[in-house]
């Protein structure tokens, strides 16, 4: 009987399976802008590159890039860069760009007979000092736990992006800081990841933003938080960035146009 029964309810679960398919609206793919120049402490900061990508339907597993794009950046001493195009990769490269500290960069792309433009200030940044590392981090004490020290400069409002970065398992992890409440002190950025190992390479960046960067990667960090699990959270939007499409504004682009200085540290985890 127990048997009879069981193989009742297995043949009441198989038939209870049913194929649910989903129709997602489709829409014309958007301009997607990566466009971060970083001038590198150390360097001449001449090899700057631009990349162009379009938006594709949920499911898809490959970004198109944005081909045959015409991009160049400006600045107020009338010097022009034009980035060219390394194949059909949609990146876009030039190798003569002159960076300079708080100088105004202007960005123009031509791109399906549509113009897009983007304005940005190079903001500086403070060097990484020192770094602290913890190894009985998290709420279990078995993850890692980085400390990045640098000092903040006094009565300057100041905004910094960090990138920690494991290149061997193509890892990246992003945060952003505002000295609201540590205006002139030495502070850290906080890094903590199980998946830290000792001896791995960790790449640390720090870049100097402006406010209005600050605040749209702060609004695309909550966002993209996979630890929020609050049901009555603000749904996402569309998080618009400092690119306009002065051609059909309609036809808005996503990302945004940034010059920062920048300082790298590379960490070997203890």
């Amino acid at each position: 009987m127990k048997k009879v029964l069981i193989i009742l309810l297995s043949l009441l679960l198989v038939s209870c399976e049913d194929i649910i398919e989903i129709n997602l609206n489709t829409v014309e793919p958007r301009l997607v802008i990566d466009a971060s120049l970083n001038w590198v402490k150390g360097t001449d900061g001449r090899n700057q590159s631009i990349k162009l990508s379009l938006t594709a339907p949920f499911f898809d597993e490959t970004v198109p890039p944005a081909t045959g794009a015409a991009v160049t950046v400006t600045d107020s001493n009338n010097n022009t860069f034009n980035f060219i195009e390394e194949g059909s990769t949609g990146v876009y490269n030039n190798y003569t760009f002159i960076p300079a500290i708080n100088e105004t960069y202007n960005l123009i792309i031509n791109y399906n007979n549509e113009i897009y433009t983007a304005t940005e200030t190079l903001i500086p940044v403070v060097p990484i000092e020192f770094i602290e590392q913890k190894n009985d981090g998290g709420f279990a004490g078995d993850e890692i736990e980085i400390k990045a020290f640098y000092s903040d400069p006094l009565n300057i409002n100041n905004f910094y992006l960090f990138e920690f970065i494991v290149a061997s398992r193509n890892s990246k992890d992003i945060e952003v800081y505002d000295d609201e409440f540590t205006d002139g002190n030495q502070i850290f950025a906080f890094h903590s990841n199980e998946n830290l190992k000792t001896d791995e390479e960790l790449l640390i960046i720090n870049s100097g933003i402006s406010e209005r960067y600050y605040e749209f990667m702060n609004i695309l960090l909550q966002q993209t938080d996979d630890q929020s699990g609050d049901p009555f959270q603000t749904q996402p939007a569309t998080v618009r960035g400092n690119c306009i499409n002065q051609t059909n504004p309609k036809n808005f682009p996503f990302g945004y146009f940034r010059a920062s200085e920048a300082d790298k540290l590379t960490y070997i985890v203890q």
